[in-house]
């Protein structure tokens, strides 16, 4: 059977941001490895024109959860690799990149569902407000869809490697000096500061290579402006400043 050259040929293709993520996450170290294990991140989707339309999100507001697809800007690389190590799997074991969510993909694309925290307009820009989600700051998204609990939520599902979430979290103390700092933020500005703090911490977000050591080594995770400094002994993370 023949086939039409022009619907067989791969085109480039163009993608415009509808929205730019404002996000408590500033860098990639900290963040979940997947969305929902935190419910304290929150983040703003600040719409781009020609989208800040309310009509474009007319029926959003009885949606619980959106499936977010946008682009893992901060990973992209001049050359995909087809294996990948999963966090998962130790770091050590190679699977093909089409059977992991890692960041490092041909066309940097990521999909996330989150919580649908309303939508609002702000200093005139339309602003579409999540939560519990696994995006850094400046993330372009791509587009936006209701998450449909019948169709989209399959508990027969398998994966193989990675069947459950990560139950294994280690405990987190602050020292007086970081409860301090910790008292002395809006919490308007910083909302629900401390848990998302012990949510980052307690997964411990290093390397594979080095999770469960002891170290004298002082870690930083840059959450909204502050940069929260820590360091893992004896089984427990101690959260040392909040600067």
């Amino acid at each position: 059977m023949s086939r039409h050259p022009s619907k067989t040929s791969a085109e480039a293709l163009t993608l415009t941001p509808i929205a730019i993520t404002r996000s408590c996450f500033q860098d990639k170290f900290g963040v979940p490895r997947q969305p929902g294990l935190t419910r304290f991140a929150w983040a703003d989707l600040i719409i781009q024109p020609p989208f800040d339309r309310e009509d474009a999100f007319r029926g959003l507001e009885s949606c619980s959860h959106l499936w977010l697809t946008f682009q893992f800007h901060e990973a992209i690389r001049a050359e995909w690799r087809p294996v990948v190590r999963p966090p998962r799997l130790g770091g050590n074991r190679k699977i093909g990149v089409f059977a992991s969510r890692s960041p490092f993909r041909p066309n940097s694309l990521g999909l996330s569902v989150v919580r649908n925290e309303g939508l609002s307009r702000r200093d005139g820009q339309l602003v579409l407000r999540v939560r519990e989600h696994d995006l850094i700051d400046g993330s372009p998204i791509l587009d936006i869809k209701p998450y449909l609990p019948f169709a989209d939520a399959l508990p027969e599902a398998r994966i193989g490697w990675a069947e459950s979430p990560p139950h294994e979290r280690l405990a987190v103390t602050f020292s007086a000096q970081a409860e301090q700092q910790l008292a002395d933020l809006d919490e308007n500005n910083y909302p629900d500061f401390r848990g998302l703090i012990e949510d980052v911490v307690s997964y411990d977000p290093r390397p594979s290579f080095r999770r469960g050591r002891d170290e004298e080594r002082i870690y930083g995770a840059h959450l909204y402006d502050c940069n929260v400094r820590f360091r893992f002994t004896s089984g427990v993370v101690e959260v040392l400043t909040i600067v």
